[in-house]
């Protein structure tokens, strides 16, 4: 992977309130990404996001969280790509999958949105789905709990227990794909 810059984006919602659901793990792996680098959040004037310009492993980096809610999350990510003379093709995005279970990573290039309202607005505001997946596994609602209310909602005692470790191996993978690829990624993180 050549490119000059990455932009590695945490989608979530803004807001103490959603700090710690499962809608957010993307701006958990994208915290931990900034603190490994010692990078603080700056709230960008351009586009609607906080952003560190930073370097993973070398590589010239944009950690970003979007300020807008999951749905919206499509406009400060095109504003991202747009300022910083990026293709989506340099673009990493970190979010939940209902689909998989908790703590499973898979990672990804393209494909569609499964139902996901921010990858929906990536695509509509992008125009493609063409970009790097890091899928984050948050499990199936139980029982009749609607997807919307299970993901909005925090993550059990069970789930924050393992919550660190599965941030921190999610923050690896994030490192991985950018040194070593994404087949070289899915091979040692899709598990």
């Amino acid at each position: 992977m050549a490119d000059d810059v990455w932009l590695v984006v945490g989608l979530g919602n803004p807001g103490p309130s959603y700090a710690r659901t499962r809608h957010n793990i993307g701006c958990l792996v994208a915290d931990e990404l900034a603190a490994r680098t010692g990078g603080k959040w700056k709230q960008s004037k351009q586009v609607k996001a906080e952003l560190i310009e930073t370097r993973i492993s070398g590589l010239r980096t944009v950690l970003a969280k979007p300020r807008a809610y999951m749905n919206e999350s499509g406009g400060p990510v095109s504003g991202l790509l747009k300022f910083f003379k990026l293709d989506p093709a340099s673009l990493v995005v970190v979010h939940d999958e209902l689909d998989i279970d908790f703590g499973v990573l898979r990672c990804k290039f393209g494909g569609g949105d499964n139902g996901h309202n921010g990858l929906k607005s990536l695509r509509k505001s992008l125009g493609t789905g063409e970009y790097y997946r890091v899928r984050f596994g948050v499990g199936r609602p139980p029982g009749r709990q609607a997807p919307a209310d299970f993901v909005l909602n925090e993550f059990s005692s069970t789930e924050r227990k393992d919550l660190p470790f599965a941030v921190d191996r999610t923050a690896d993978a994030v490192e991985y794909l950018l040194t070593d690829g994404l087949d070289a990624t899915q091979g040692k993180y899709n598990s």
